[in-house]
Protein backbone atom coordinates (compact mmCIF):
# COMPACT_ATOMS: atom_id res chain seq x y z
CA UNK A 1 0.00 0.00 0.00
CA UNK A 2 2.66 2.52 0.55
CA UNK A 3 3.81 1.75 -2.73
CA UNK A 4 0.69 2.50 -4.51
CA UNK A 5 0.27 5.42 -2.33
CA UNK A 6 3.74 7.20 -3.22
CA UNK A 7 2.98 6.34 -6.60
CA UNK A 8 -0.07 8.18 -6.87
CA UNK A 9 1.20 10.95 -5.05
CA UNK A 10 4.05 11.09 -7.86
CA UNK A 11 1.57 11.05 -10.52
CA UNK A 12 -0.73 14.00 -9.30
CA UNK A 13 2.59 15.92 -8.65
CA UNK A 14 3.26 15.42 -12.34
CA UNK A 15 -0.15 15.79 -13.69
CA UNK A 16 -0.47 19.30 -12.32
CA UNK A 17 3.22 20.18 -12.73
CA UNK A 18 2.39 21.45 -16.26
CA UNK A 19 -1.09 22.85 -15.85
CA UNK A 20 0.93 25.41 -13.06
CA UNK A 21 3.28 26.12 -15.16
CA UNK A 22 0.96 27.04 -17.82
CA UNK A 23 -0.47 29.47 -15.66
CA UNK A 24 2.30 30.78 -14.61
CA UNK A 25 3.52 31.46 -17.79
CA UNK A 26 0.35 32.82 -19.29
CA UNK A 27 0.73 35.65 -16.52
CA UNK A 28 4.56 36.52 -17.61
CA UNK A 29 2.98 37.05 -21.30
CA UNK A 30 0.69 39.50 -19.84
CA UNK A 31 3.09 41.22 -17.88
CA UNK A 32 5.46 41.44 -20.53
CA UNK A 33 2.77 42.88 -22.80
CA UNK A 34 1.08 45.41 -20.63
CA UNK A 35 4.58 46.93 -20.22
CA UNK A 36 4.94 46.89 -24.08
CA UNK A 37 2.39 48.98 -24.53
CA UNK A 38 2.87 50.71 -21.58
CA UNK A 39 6.31 51.85 -22.35
CA UNK A 40 4.69 52.28 -26.30
CA UNK A 41 2.67 54.99 -25.04
CA UNK A 42 5.18 56.52 -23.24
CA UNK A 43 7.46 57.24 -25.98
CA UNK A 44 4.72 58.78 -28.28
CA UNK A 45 4.34 60.65 -25.56
CA UNK A 46 7.91 61.69 -24.66
CA UNK A 47 7.95 62.55 -28.77
CA UNK A 48 5.22 64.38 -28.78
CA UNK A 49 6.14 66.46 -25.79
CA UNK A 50 9.84 67.38 -27.38
CA UNK A 51 8.69 67.87 -31.13
CA UNK A 52 5.91 70.60 -29.55
CA UNK A 53 8.92 71.93 -27.36
CA UNK A 54 11.43 72.28 -30.37
CA UNK A 55 8.84 73.91 -32.67
CA UNK A 56 7.84 76.15 -29.17
CA UNK A 57 11.45 77.14 -28.83
CA UNK A 58 12.24 77.83 -32.22
CA UNK A 59 8.80 80.29 -33.31
CA UNK A 60 8.64 81.92 -29.67
CA UNK A 61 11.19 81.27 -27.22
CA UNK A 62 14.24 82.65 -29.48
CA UNK A 63 13.10 85.90 -28.91
CA UNK A 64 13.85 85.85 -25.64
CA UNK A 65 17.38 85.95 -26.74
CA UNK A 66 16.68 88.82 -29.21
CA UNK A 67 15.93 87.20 -32.34
CA UNK A 68 12.53 87.56 -34.53
CA UNK A 69 12.22 84.35 -36.99
CA UNK A 70 10.97 85.18 -40.28
CA UNK A 71 9.55 83.02 -42.67
CA UNK A 72 10.86 83.26 -46.39
CA UNK A 73 8.24 83.30 -48.99
CA UNK A 74 10.38 84.41 -52.29
CA UNK A 75 13.30 83.25 -54.33
CA UNK A 76 15.19 86.48 -54.52
CA UNK A 77 18.09 85.17 -52.01
CA UNK A 78 18.59 81.79 -52.88
CA UNK A 79 20.55 79.70 -52.53
CA UNK A 80 21.48 81.66 -49.16
CA UNK A 81 17.92 81.73 -48.14
CA UNK A 82 15.42 79.14 -49.62
CA UNK A 83 12.24 79.50 -50.18
CA UNK A 84 10.03 77.83 -47.45
CA UNK A 85 13.28 78.49 -44.45
CA UNK A 86 13.18 80.80 -41.30
CA UNK A 87 15.61 83.43 -40.71
CA UNK A 88 16.65 84.52 -37.55
CA UNK A 89 16.58 88.35 -37.36
CA UNK A 90 18.59 90.22 -34.86
CA UNK A 91 18.40 94.05 -34.36
CA UNK A 92 21.53 95.87 -35.02
CA UNK A 93 22.97 99.54 -35.66
CA UNK A 94 23.02 100.80 -39.42
CA UNK A 95 26.34 101.88 -38.79
CA UNK A 96 27.41 98.29 -38.11
CA UNK A 97 26.10 97.06 -41.63
CA UNK A 98 28.46 96.51 -44.04
CA UNK A 99 28.62 96.03 -48.01
CA UNK A 100 28.10 92.30 -48.40
CA UNK A 101 25.62 91.76 -45.59
CA UNK A 102 22.19 90.42 -46.02
CA UNK A 103 19.94 92.65 -44.26
CA UNK A 104 16.51 92.55 -43.11
CA UNK A 105 14.18 95.45 -44.20
CA UNK A 106 10.84 96.96 -44.41
CA UNK A 107 9.04 98.82 -47.88
CA UNK A 108 6.70 101.33 -47.53
CA UNK A 109 3.89 99.33 -47.69
CA UNK A 110 4.78 97.42 -44.37
CA UNK A 111 6.49 94.20 -46.55
CA UNK A 112 9.62 92.82 -44.66
CA UNK A 113 12.16 92.30 -47.15
CA UNK A 114 15.86 90.53 -46.70
CA UNK A 115 18.54 91.14 -49.30
CA UNK A 116 21.88 92.39 -49.93
CA UNK A 117 23.35 95.66 -49.52
CA UNK A 118 25.98 96.23 -52.31
CA UNK A 119 26.26 99.85 -51.58
CA UNK A 120 26.09 102.53 -48.46
CA UNK A 121 25.18 106.11 -48.58
CA UNK A 122 26.35 107.36 -45.05
CA UNK A 123 25.68 111.08 -46.43
CA UNK A 124 22.02 110.14 -47.06
CA UNK A 125 21.73 107.58 -44.74
CA UNK A 126 20.76 104.87 -46.79
CA UNK A 127 21.38 101.27 -48.28
CA UNK A 128 21.56 100.25 -52.12
CA UNK A 129 20.33 96.51 -52.15
CA UNK A 130 19.63 93.84 -54.26
CA UNK A 131 18.47 89.79 -54.26
CA UNK A 132 21.14 88.09 -55.47
CA UNK A 133 18.91 85.86 -57.59
CA UNK A 134 17.51 88.50 -59.37
CA UNK A 135 19.65 87.82 -62.65
CA UNK A 136 19.35 90.71 -65.26
CA UNK A 137 19.23 89.25 -69.07
CA UNK A 138 22.70 90.44 -69.42
CA UNK A 139 23.68 88.03 -66.58
CA UNK A 140 24.40 91.23 -63.87
CA UNK A 141 22.06 90.81 -60.56
CA UNK A 142 19.58 93.48 -60.76
CA UNK A 143 19.51 96.41 -57.97
CA UNK A 144 16.56 96.89 -56.28
CA UNK A 145 14.86 100.51 -57.44
CA UNK A 146 14.38 102.44 -54.30
CA UNK A 147 17.18 103.01 -51.68
CA UNK A 148 16.42 101.74 -47.89
CA UNK A 149 16.42 104.41 -45.28
CA UNK A 150 18.45 104.02 -42.16
CA UNK A 151 15.03 104.04 -40.44
CA UNK A 152 13.79 100.83 -41.75
CA UNK A 153 16.53 98.49 -40.77
CA UNK A 154 15.21 95.91 -39.22
CA UNK A 155 17.93 93.79 -38.57
CA UNK A 156 20.45 91.08 -40.15
CA UNK A 157 19.90 87.49 -40.24
CA UNK A 158 22.16 85.62 -38.26
CA UNK A 159 20.45 81.86 -38.95
CA UNK A 160 18.48 80.34 -41.65
CA UNK A 161 16.76 76.88 -40.64
CA UNK A 162 15.63 75.12 -44.23
CA UNK A 163 11.56 74.12 -44.37
CA UNK A 164 10.89 75.30 -41.13
CA UNK A 165 9.12 78.72 -42.31
CA UNK A 166 6.55 76.27 -44.14
CA UNK A 167 5.34 75.16 -40.76
CA UNK A 168 5.70 78.44 -39.09
CA UNK A 169 3.65 80.14 -41.97
CA UNK A 170 0.89 77.21 -41.47
CA UNK A 171 1.20 77.38 -37.99
CA UNK A 172 0.11 81.12 -37.93
CA UNK A 173 -2.86 80.95 -39.88
CA UNK A 174 -6.08 80.82 -39.33
CA UNK A 175 -6.82 77.50 -40.52
CA UNK A 176 -3.43 76.17 -38.93
CA UNK A 177 -4.45 77.54 -35.84
CA UNK A 178 -7.47 75.63 -35.50
CA UNK A 179 -6.16 72.51 -36.83
CA UNK A 180 -3.38 72.93 -33.63
CA UNK A 181 -5.56 73.55 -31.23
CA UNK A 182 -7.48 70.49 -31.89
CA UNK A 183 -4.44 68.57 -31.91
CA UNK A 184 -3.47 69.65 -28.78
CA UNK A 185 -6.88 69.11 -27.36
CA UNK A 186 -6.57 65.48 -28.72
CA UNK A 187 -3.71 64.81 -27.41
CA UNK A 188 -5.32 65.53 -23.81
CA UNK A 189 -7.86 63.93 -23.97
CA UNK A 190 -6.01 60.75 -25.39
CA UNK A 191 -2.98 60.88 -22.87
CA UNK A 192 -6.08 61.22 -20.07
CA UNK A 193 -7.71 58.04 -22.10
CA UNK A 194 -4.24 55.93 -22.17
CA UNK A 195 -3.62 56.56 -18.41
CA UNK A 196 -6.80 55.01 -17.26
CA UNK A 197 -6.25 52.20 -19.70
CA UNK A 198 -3.42 51.80 -18.31
CA UNK A 199 -4.52 51.89 -14.54
CA UNK A 200 -7.47 49.09 -15.86
CA UNK A 201 -4.11 47.02 -17.33
CA UNK A 202 -2.19 47.17 -14.30
CA UNK A 203 -5.41 45.83 -12.36
CA UNK A 204 -5.96 43.42 -14.75
CA UNK A 205 -2.49 41.80 -14.95
CA UNK A 206 -2.31 42.09 -10.93
CA UNK A 207 -5.71 39.79 -10.88
CA UNK A 208 -3.93 37.52 -13.77
CA UNK A 209 -0.68 37.06 -11.47
CA UNK A 210 -2.61 36.56 -7.92
CA UNK A 211 -5.07 34.15 -9.65
CA UNK A 212 -1.73 32.15 -10.76
CA UNK A 213 -0.35 31.99 -7.75
CA UNK A 214 -3.55 30.69 -5.66
CA UNK A 215 -3.75 27.61 -8.07
CA UNK A 216 -0.15 26.70 -7.97
CA UNK A 217 -1.14 26.57 -3.87
CA UNK A 218 -4.05 24.53 -4.35
CA UNK A 219 -1.81 22.52 -6.74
Amino acid sequence: MFGRQSTSNTYAQHAHTPYRALRLHNGGAHDYDFASQTLSRGGLTSLLIAAAAVLLVAFAGVRLVGLTPYAVLSGSMEPEYPVGSLVYVKAVDPLDVEVGDAITFSLPSGTLVTHQVYQIDAESRAFRTQGIANIASDGSISPDAAPVPYENLVGKPVACIPYLGYINKFLTSPLGLVIAGTAIAVFIIASIAAGKLAALDSGQAASHRGGGGKHSRCA
